[in-house]
Formats: C-alpha cells, sequence, structure tokens
C-alpha cells in the first residue's frame, strides 16, 4: 500500500510537470505579426498610451514555473561573469555592443518570416528569446544580452515609441513642459506588471541557454530616459535635455528621481528573473555638459549601484557612459564593477585613473578593488570591406597589448551599425580569445 501510494504522489507530480511544460509551450506562440498589414504595435499607439502586450498575464502565470530550473542551472562559460568579480582568468572573455539584430542574416530572415517589425518582436518573449540566441549560436561568444530596447521603460511610463523607419526610435509626443512631469508621467509603476514581457523574456532566454553563457540584462539611465523624454530624437532637438536641466531644475530632478527608482526596479526584477549581470548605458553622455553630469546623472548612478548592490550582492554591475568617459573613475567609486571605454577613450590613461581613485579611497565594488575595463575596439574594422581577417587580429593584439588582457572585458567602443560583416565579426571574436590566451599563459 505504502509503494502504490508513493507511485500515486509520484504520478501527479509528473503530471503536473508535463501540464505546466504544455501550458507554457502554449502561451510561448509568437505573436502572428504577419497575419496583417498594420499588427498593432508599440508604434500604433495612441500619444500618451503604452503597449499592453494581450499575452502579459498568462506570460506571468506560465513562465512563473521557469524560474527555478532556469536560475539554477550552473553556467558552462562563467568567463565573463569572473572577470567582472575581480578574479584571473584563461583568456580576454568578448561578447559585443548590438551584437543581436541587423547585421546577422538570420535576424533579417527572421523578421521577415514573422513580419514583425523590430519594437514588434520586443512584444512577445518567444521573439525576444529567438533574437537574443541568434548571436550566441553563430559566434563563439561568452555572454548573451538580453534584445530589447532603452527605451521600454519610457513606454511603461506611459511615453509612446515610434519607430517611423529610416530615423530610428522616437518619442513623437515628448513632454512638452516641465508641467507635463506631474501630469503625464506616473510617480510610479508596478515593473512586473508594465513590464512583464521583459520579465518574461528573461526567464525564457534563460531556459534557452541553458547554463551556456552567462546572460546580460540592461537598462537605460536616467539621463538618457530624459533626454529622449523631453527631446524626442537621438538626432533632432539634442540642447533640449540640457535646457531642461538649466532652466527647470526641480522638475528636471523630479523626472530623474521617478526614472532611477523605476531603473533599479526594473532591473532588480531582471535579476531576480535570472540575469546574471546587469548593464547600465548612459548612451547620451555626449548631450550633457560635464557639470550637468556631476550634478544630476552621476548621483542617479550612485543610487543604482548602492540599491542593486544591496539587493543583488553578487551580481556584477556593468556601466557605459557613451560620450561622457571622463566619469569612469568616479563611476568605479560609486560601485560600478566593470566600466566601459567609448572608441574615443584612452586606453592606457584609463587604466592609470582607475588605479589611482581605488588607491585614494576603495571602491564600494564587489571586490573592493580596482574596476575592470570594456570595450573599445573600433567598429570601422568590422565594416563590410574595411579589412581582412588578418588585419582585425592585427589590431586586435594592439587592444589587447595596450589595455592588457587580464581584468578585460573585450567589446566594442560602440554598438554594431547593421553595416558589418559577419566574417569579420567572427576574426574579432576568434582574434580576442586567441590571442588573449597567448597572453595570459
Amino acid at each position: 500500500k505504502k509503494i502504490m501510494a508513493y507511485l500515486s504522489t509520484w504520478s501527479k507530480a509528473m503530471l503536473a510537470q508535463v501540464l505546466l511544460a504544455s501550458s507554457v509551450a502554449a502561451f510561448m506562440i509568437p505573436a502572428p505579426c504577419a497575419l496583417s498589414s498594420r499588427t498593432p504595435g508599440f508604434s500604433d499607439l495612441s500619444p500618451g498610451r503604452v503597449s499592453t502586450p494581450l499575452r502579459t498575464p498568462t506570460l506571468r502565470a506560465a513562465t512563473s514555473g521557469l524560474q527555478m530550473s532556469a536560475t539554477s542551472v550552473a553556467l558552462k562559460n562563467d568567463l565573463m561573469v569572473r572577470v567582472a568579480r575581480g578574479e584571473k582568468a584563461e583568456r580576454t572573455p568578448v561578447w559585443l555592443f548590438r551584437q543581436a539584430g541587423r547585421h546577422l542574416p538570420e535576424y533579417q530572415a527572421y523578421k521577415k518570416e514573422t513580419g514583425c517589425n523590430f519594437l514588434q518582436l520586443l512584444e512577445d518573449p518567444k521573439h525576444v528569446a529567438e533574437c537574443t540566441m541568434q548571436p550566441v549560436r553563430r559566434y563563439n561568444l561568452d555572454a548573451a544580452i538580453l534584445f530589447s530596447d532603452i527605451l521600454v521603460v519610457a513606454q511603461a511610463l506611459n511615453i509612446e515609441v515610434t519607430m517611423p523607419g529610416g530615423v530610428g526610435i522616437q518619442v513623437p509626443n515628448p513632454l512638452a513642459s516641465p508641467a507635463e512631469v506631474a501630469t503625464r508621467v506616473p510617480k510610479n509603476i508596478d515593473v512586473q506588471d508594465k513590464l512583464s514581457h521583459v520579465i518574461a523574456s528573461v526567464k525564457l532566454i534563460k531556459t534557452e541557454l541553458d547554463g551556456k553563457v552567462p546572460l546580460i540584462g540592461f537598462s537605460a539611465a536616467p539621463w538618457t530616459l530624459m533626454y529622449y523624454m523631453v527631446g524626442g530624437s537621438s538626432k533632432k532637438n539634442q540642447e533640449v535635455g540640457e535646457r531642461w536641466l538649466n532652466e527647470h531644475p526641480e522638475e528636471s530632478q523630479v523626472l530623474l528621481d521617478i526614472l532611477t527608482d523605476t531603473v533599479i526596479e526594473y532591473t532588480s526584477a531582471q535579476v531576480d528573473a535570472g540575469a546574471d549581470m546587469m548593464q547600465i548605458f548612459e548612451a547620451m553622455g555626449e548631450f550633457i555638459s560635464k557639470e550637468s553630469f556631476y550634478k544630476f546623472a552621476m548621483p542617479c548612478m550612485k543610487k543604482i549601484a548602492d540599491e542593486l548592490r544591496r539587493r543583488h550582492p553578487n551580481t556584477p554591475l556593468l556601466v557605459f557612459p557613451r560620450g561622457a568617459t571622463y566619469s569612469l573613475a568616479d563611476l568605479q567609486q560609486v560601485g560600478y564593477d566593470i566600466v566601459t571605454m567609448d572608441t574615443q577613450t584612452p586606453r592606457a590613461a584609463t587604466r592609470e585613473a582607475l588605479s589611482t581613485a581605488a588607491k585614494v579611497s576603495t571602491p564600494p565594488n564587489m571586490m573592493k578593488q580596482t574596476s575592470g575595463v570594456q570595450g573599445n575596439f573600433d567598429v570601422k574594422f568590422l565594416k563590410a570591406g574595411a579589412s581582412t581577417p588578418e588585419q582585425v587580429e592585427a589590431a586586435v593584439k594592439d587592444m589587447l597589448e595596450e589595455l592588457g588582457a587580464g581584468g578585460l572585458i573585450a567589446n566594442l567602443g560602440e554598438g554594431l551599425s547593421g553595416q558589418e560583416d559577419s566574417a569579420l565579426v567572427n576574426a574579432f571574436v576568434e582574434a580576442v580569445h586567441s590571442v588573449s590566451d597567448k597572453m595570459l599563459k
């Protein structure tokens, strides 16, 4: 009788697992973007509204059982996590900004097959997982990064985002006046609701990766989000954000505080869902003065680092202040484990500045030591017809000799643009591994 009772209990448990797997599979069917000539997506929204994917409530329930199995799988390749924690490694890890997406032939084919544009792909975890995995399948990368966009936080705060084509992602109805901070932007949101499709994507990607490499989660930094929310475009109205900071400092601070709290909750939710590392992108550092950066942007970055370190002490934090890399030593001193150089950042001088700052005051990062660096290979070498694989390898060798192969995550100085030759991208990845392996022996 005891044996029969045990078998009955075991059978019920197995049946429950089968039903859970079936429900997840059923609700992970990609959104049928190609079924109509104009599928409702982020770009179909009226001003002040944000997309709420129809799959969201079901996905939250259906994928909740994935988290334990996904996050409990040991990493088969933990090279990048070890370097971010300040540990020694046998070779230099490498990944690429915008490694998923438009430079890949398989991405273009997938867009055509699904009939989805970029923003529509982001609505469905199945699409997000597929696009995230594509570069990991093609290249010998040491990390995957969530396929997403820096403006999903703005969308969650009721700011419309569109992609009209040929001009990049835009905010067509930016905040028209400081008074609209109070009338259009909620003081707080539930990211588990508003961004549940992203959280579900993280869980699904972790399951797909099965420990192959770590997953990097990310968010835009508060200043970058504010830049778009008040200016609307990366190419036009570039002075609007700085003008807000100077002419409307109180309302600007209110907006930045809301954004900071939202970024903390969003990135923390990604870690809870399984992200192994967290990257903060201050993508619009070029369009804020140095004085304003330290007055407005840096306190936000510090608060993010402080809170994520408190909540997730074992999760490495990476930061990229593109166009404002004069701040790298200071970002080290507020707690970031890896600081990123853009293409114009001097390599040797950056290493020296980080070391000097750490000697003056112990950084509050994970290992309480000099931060590692990330970057800063020039993407121009990877454009179609620009180089040979041998020339790419020579440029990689120059970079590694100048920066040192240890305490480094090799990457680009800016993201892939879509004009790159995948064969040259592969040559870059392989050269980092082969050259650094020899240097670190």
